[in-house]
């Protein structure tokens, strides 16, 4: 396998597939800052720290070595291997830059199954379909069935969206998207005394539940918690008693994406169009107008409309001096030309305040006054933009801060009629206005992992019981911040989620050749959601849905009635032909007598080693680690 990147998702890719899956694994990497000492960019691989001698993930792993180079020209990518390589991820950062390198390794090996990260999506299903045709012009004798995974694109920001946005909102669950269906994983607590549990689709897991968090350990990754048990059998769940489950849930997709528009159509308050500070002077100055003309119907004796008249004419300078007329009304007309002196700056700076409230209504929303409830989502970047959608699919309520004006999140924002703060959320009163003290979560998805914390700190100072739900990419760092906002705010959830943890299952799936729908965070470890041929499996093959189920390793969930001919390779995606309302291809609550054909497709979950298992990996002498239910999940498999 060789992983080129420029960023954190290539080092845990290249650990998943180094420790999950046995492979050797060739690192294509930047170059060192000069002067770098030390044991090299290996030592930057999260599982490569040495383990504790007797744990139970002590065993040999794959090989890993590196290669560092600027860009993935095709001089590099023929010292890395890839002419021999059996699959190339290609995670950089740049679209542009994994395009090029996507071109030329297809040249150098047409047989090579690409997985590429790419944010463009559309840009993408189309890239699919050039590689696999160069593929097929490249080396005439390839089987078109071997191209339905040959190339895969992926983004990690698509890949981590569903799980961010599900932990946002309690009882959302985590969801994945297949052939137009929407996965929810429910957590639910224990049914009482003389309650039957609804099973949902399936039960996923069964959780490490606390009294004061359902979710346990789900805060960070090694928590010293009991760990989750994933995918377990009946009897394990009629066993565990008083303990949290995961249920899968299956709901219609179809109608979701309009909802989030409604929004827009919504009326500007005209409460929005002057700042507080500024309504506030002009009700005094119009409070001093009445007062003067008041004061002139009480010494001049005239009707009142008369009065007010007057008493406008002197504010506008547009009055006769008041020569021959008594004191009282002399003084009341100085006055009025000093009012009329204040009135003029404010009225301008009304109409500038006004016409830059239309302008900007025209393109971002402000929170209402009455918001409540809702989950306040800070950073508007490739994430945020992506998670932004899942909320509003979801049709929950959010409010954005984003510091950037050109953030790539804002013309999605105001398209769905989302408000929007600008500012710099470290800056005291941004959360203020983005009404935090009525949120019901915080959703921190910034790329920095001191700006996350410090909004998240003040943010529980305004609001105690507020759930807080951190993007932290270091674990250790994770960990700490988990257990000491836990031990502080014992009354509130708090979530520490990591985009490359998150989606490097999906890419290290993708290289060992099958589609993967989509992956499911239970506390701090991962299912994934898989479209596997059975042919080929023996594990499947022949046998009946009841003899496939594996517990602790896999299940089938779903089984593809589609004619061979007519799927499609991924079914994740939902194509613009499909009409509203449209039954799926797919076929839930399947007997357990079934009999499992070669030509048969499932969807089955899986944990990461259990498929590495299924997909036949060869595995080192000492084999691999023994599972441990209930334990406390490894590093490497959290």
């Amino acid at each position: 396998m060789v992983v080129c990147g420029d960023d954190g998702l290539a080092h845990r890719l290249t650990a998943e597939l180094r420790d999950v899956y046995r492979e050797r694994v060739t690192l294509v990497v930047p170059a060192r800052p000069a002067g770098r000492t030390g044991p090299g960019l290996l030592a930057r691989v999260p599982s490569a720290r040495p383990r504790r001698p007797g744990s139970a993930e002590r065993r040999t792993a794959g090989e890993v070595r590196w290669v560092e180079a600027v860009e993935p020209t095709e001089e590099v990518l023929t010292a890395a291997g890839v002419a021999g390589a059996s699959a190339l991820a290609l995670v950089y950062e740049d679209d542009e830059t994994n395009l090029r390198a996507a071109l030329v390794a297809r040249r150098l090996n047409p047989r090579l199954r690409l997985v590429i990260r790419l944010y463009n999506r559309k840009l993408g299903q189309h890239l699919e379909e050039l590689l696999d045709q160069a593929a097929i012009v490249a080396d005439p004798g390839i089987d078109l069935r071997e191209l339905d995974s040959s190339t895969t694109v992926l983004s990690d920001a698509d890949t981590a969206a569903p799980a961010l946005a599900a932990t946002a909102v309690a009882g959302t669950g985590k969801v994945v998207q297949a052939d137009g269906l929407l996965l929810r994983a429910v957590e639910r607590t224990p049914p009482g005394r003389g309650e039957v549990a609804d099973p949902g689709l399936c039960t996923l897991a069964l959780l490490s539940a606390t009294t004061a968090d359902p979710a346990g350990a789900e805060g960070a990754e090694d928590s010293g918690e009991r760990g989750p048990q994933l995918l377990p059998d009946d009897r394990a769940v009629a066993a565990a008693t008083g303990r949290g489950v995961v249920a899968l849930e299956a709901v219609s997709y179809a109608g979701r994406q309009q909802s989030g528009t409604r929004l827009a159509a919504a009326a500007l308050p005209m409460g929005s169009l002057f700042s507080r500070r500024l309504r506030r002077v002009l009700f005094g100055l119009g409070a001093a107008v009445g007062a003067l003309a008041l004061a002139g119907w009480v010494m001049t004796g005239e009707h009142p409309l008369h009065a007010a008249y007057m008493t406008l004419l002197d504010i506008f300078a547009i009055n006769d001096p008041a020569v021959e007329e008594s004191v009282g009304r002399q003084l009341l007309q100085i006055l009025a030309g000093l009012v009329g002196m204040l009135i003029l700056p404010v009225l301008v700076a009304a109409a500038l305040e006004g016409l830059g409230a239309f302008r900007t209504a025209a393109v971002l929303r402000r929170p209402p006054r009455t918001l409540s409830g809702h989950v306040v989502l800070l950073g508007l970047g490739k994430v945020g933009t992506r998670v932004l959608a899942r909320l509003r699919e979801l049709e929950i309520p959010v409010v954005c801060v984003e510091s950037d004006p050109d953030a790539r999140g804002l013309a999605l924002a105001r398209g769905l009629g989302v408000p929007v703060v600008l500012g710099d959320v470290t800056e005291e009163g941004v959360l203020e206005t983005a009404r935090i003290h009525r949120a019901e979560t915080l959703l921190a998805l910034t790329s920095s992992d001191t700006t996350n914390l410090e909004a998240a700190l003040y943010a529980r100072s305004l609001k105690a019981d507020l759930r807080a739900v951190l993007r932290l990419y270091d674990d250790d760092f994770a960990t700490a911040v988990y257990r000491t906002l836990r031990a502080a705010h014992p009354e509130a959830l708090t979530r520490s989620r990591s985009v490359t943890h998150l989606a490097a299952p999906a890419f290290a799936g993708a290289m060992m050749g099958r589609q993967i729908l989509g992956a499911i965070p239970v506390e701090r470890r991962v299912l994934l959601f898989a479209a596997i041929e059975v042919r080929g499996h023996p594990q499947l093959e022949g046998r009946t849905i009841a003899e496939s189920f594996r517990p602790g390793a896999w299940r089938v969930l779903a089984l593809d009635t589609a004619a061979p001919e007519d799927r499609r390779p991924d079914l994740a995606s939902t194509p613009d032909t499909r009409t509203p309302g449209q039954n799926p291809g797919l076929v839930w609550n399947l007997h357990p007598g079934y009999v499992l054909r070669p030509e048969d497709r499932v969807v089955l979950a899986a944990t990461r080693r259990g498929l590495a298992e299924l997909l036949g990996r060869p595995q080192d002498t000492a084999g691999p680690a023994p599972a441990v239910p209930g334990g406390t999940p490894p590093r490497g498999d959290a």
